[in-house]
């Protein structure tokens, strides 16, 4: 079986392992559960196909299901939206895999550097793909850590996230923000499964860390559009702060992060003091080197 076909299988199995048959909606049978989450048969019979034809898909074989039956097999699953969009993904790749021209080199241009500085009271994010941090403002270097400072290879979130303890400490809730980062990469390797960098991301922070090797086997999935982050920061203290995503038009691997607190909070009143202490002495970064693949 390819490797395409083993994450099919995997993803599949590990679904229907963690789904709650109590809101299946599954008639009673009287029969005893003696593993966790759905059979086979039942997640078929919810999906409205045969037994054999889900069995199969399971397997990662080789067969076409069409964008109906992915949908009820999701449905089935309980997946959340995020889960369903990597179905499609590794079902795609799996039944039709195409010959991907190479990455280009991902690239800011100057009006995203521009609308950084204009957001400089906040902290704010570009990440690319496999969650590379290709572009960081003066909030947000203040309030996490100086990425431009860092070897090009170590400028990743999930890579700082796992490898570096100044991380680690940062975050009140490290394990909920890490697990979120390997959730979101797991995404990005149903998208472009033959990405060798994302590969090779994956592999180094495998091998090295073994949260990281953990909550990967477990094949969650998880689209960070929004929420929250508890900080201990060494400055400021603790704080909390609220996160957006902005996809940018025209360009689905690039995403904006810009981080708030809420008005009169504690937490803003952190935000403020440690604007006011970075003023000085921040430099110009707009010429934070280009990311290849």
């Amino acid at each position: 079986m390819a490797d395409n076909n083993r994450e099919l299988a995997d993803f599949l199995k590990r679904a229907r392992g963690q789904a709650d048959p109590s809101r299946a909606g599954l008639p009673p049978d009287g029969r005893v559960r003696r593993v966790p989450g759905l059979r086979r048969e039942e997640v078929a019979f919810l999906a409205g196909v045969s037994t054999d034809y889900y069995a199969r898909l399971e397997q990662g074989r080789r067969i076409t299901p069409s964008p109906a039956v992915i949908e009820a097999i999701g449905r089935a699953l309980g997946l959340d939206d995020a889960g369903r969009a990597h179905l499609r993904d590794l079902i795609g790749v799996t039944t039709a895999p195409a010959h991907r021209s190479p990455r280009g080199v991902q690239r800011v241009r100057p009006g995203l550097y521009q609308l950084l500085d204009a957001l400089d009271d906040v902290p704010a994010l570009v990440l690319g793909r496999r969650t590379d941090i290709l572009a960081a403002n003066r909030m947000a270097r203040a309030l996490f850590a100086d990425f431009d400072r860092l070897p090009p290879r170590e400028r990743n979130y999930a890579r700082w996230m796992f490898l570096d303890d100044g991380a680690r400490g940062l975050f009140a809730d490290w394990e909920d923000q890490a697990r979120a980062a390997v959730e979101s990469l797991r995404l990005d390797v149903g998208r472009d499964p033959d990405d060798r960098a994302t590969a090779a991301l994956v592999a180094d922070l495998r091998e090295h860390s073994h949260a990281f090797d953990r909550w990967w086997e477990q094949h969650r999935v998880h689209q960070r559009t929004h929420g929250s982050k508890r900080l201990r920061h060494p400055l400021v203290g603790d704080l909390t702060v609220e996160y957006e995503t902005l996809t940018l038009p025209g360009d689905p691997d690039t995403v904006l992060y810009v981080y708030t607190a809420e008005p009169g909070s504690p937490s803003k009143r952190a935000l403020d003091l440690l604007a006011s202490w970075t003023l000085t002495g921040s430099a110009d970064h707009r010429s934070s080197p280009e990311r290849a693949d």
